[in-house]
C-alpha cells in the first residue's frame, strides 16, 4: 500500500476516525481545541451517538484526544500522540512535506539503529545471524527497486530482533511503516541497488564477525549515505526534475 495516498474507508465509523484524525494531525484542529459537538458531528456524518462515541474512543486510544465529562473531546498536545500508531503515522505522511518526514525519521534512525546493530553483534544467536543473512541474500537477488523493499525491511527488523531486547524489537516492528516509506524514497535513486548492497553488506559482515564497533559504524555510514541519496532525490523533485 502507498501510504502517501489516502484510502477510502469502508465504514462510517472508520471514515469519522480518519477524517477527524487528519483534521488533528494536519493542525486544522489545534492542541487544546474541542472537537465539534456530538450533535453537530452526528448530523454531519448521519450516524448515531453510539457510532460517534466509538469513533471518539479510537482517537482517545491513539493519544489524539482526551474526553472530559461536561467538556467534550479535547485535542491533546502533539508530544502526547502515539506517533508510531499506523493510522497516526499514515495521516502524518499525508499532512507534511515528504522531506520533513524523512528528516525527522532519519534523526530517530540515527539514534536507534547503530546502537541496535552494535548490540546485535554481541547478542545475536546463530538463528538470528541466519535470518539477517537470508534477508541480505534476498536483497542481492531482488530484480527491481520494488522487489528490494521487503527484504530491506526484513534486514533491519531482523537486526532489531537480534538484540534480544523486547523494547527494541517492538520499536523495530512499530517503525516498519515509517521505514518502508523511507526505503521507498531512497529507492527512487537510479543506482539504488548498486549503492544499497555494499552498505548493508558492511553491517552484515560486522555482525557476523561479532564486531560491535564495526557494526555501529557501518550502520552510521549506511544512514548517512541514505540521507545524501534522499537529499539528492528531494532536491531534484523540488526543481521539478523527477
Amino acid at each position: 500500500m502507498d501510504y502517501r495516498h489516502l484510502q477510502k474507508r469502508k465504514s462510517m465509523h472508520a471514515t469519522i476516525v480518519q477524517e477527524l484524525g487528519i483534521e488533528i494531525v494536519s493542525g486544522r484542529l489545534e492542541p487544546g481545541a474541542r472537537l465539534p459537538a456530538e450533535a453537530t458531528l452526528c448530523e454531519q456524518y448521519g450516524v448515531s451517538r453510539p457510532v460517534l462515541r466509538e469513533a471518539t474512543r479510537v482517537l482517545v486510544a491513539k493519544g489524539l484526544v482526551i474526553s472530559k465529562p461536561r467538556v467534550g473531546s479535547i485535542v491533546r498536545a502533539r508530544d502526547e500522540w502515539h506517533m508510531l500508531d499506523p493510522d497516526v503515522l499514515y495521516w502524518t505522511l499525508n499532512s507534511i512535506p515528504e522531506g520533513e518526514f524523512f528528516r525527522a525519521l532519519m534523526t530517530v534512525r540515527r539514534i536507534i539503529e547503530p546502537a541496535a546493530a552494535a548490540l546485535a553483534a554481541t547478542a545475536a544467536t546463530e538463528e538470528d545471524l541466519v535470518r539477517i543473512g537470508s534477508a541480505y541474500d534476498q536483497m542481492e537477488h531482488a530484480q527491481s527497486a520494488g522487489a528490494l523493499l521487503a527484504p530491506d525491511l526484513e534486514f533491519h527488523r531482523a537486526i532489531m530482533a537480534a538484540t534480544h531486547n523486547d523494547m527494541l524489537a517492538y520499536i523495530g516492528n512499530m517503525m516498519s511503516l515509517a521505514l518502508s516509506e523511507s526505503i521507498k524514497l531512497t529507492s527512487r535513486h537510479p543506482d539504488t541497488h548498486a549503492l544499497s548492497l555494499p552498505r548493508h553488506k558492511a553491517i552484515l559482515t560486522a555482525i557476523l564477525n561479532r564486531d560491535a564497533l564495526g557494526a555501529r559504524q557501518a550502520s552510521l555510514v549506511q544512514l548517512e549515505n541514505a540521507r545524501v541519496d534522499a537529499d539528492s532525490i528531494l532536491g531534484l523533485a523540488g526543481r521539478g526534475l523527477s
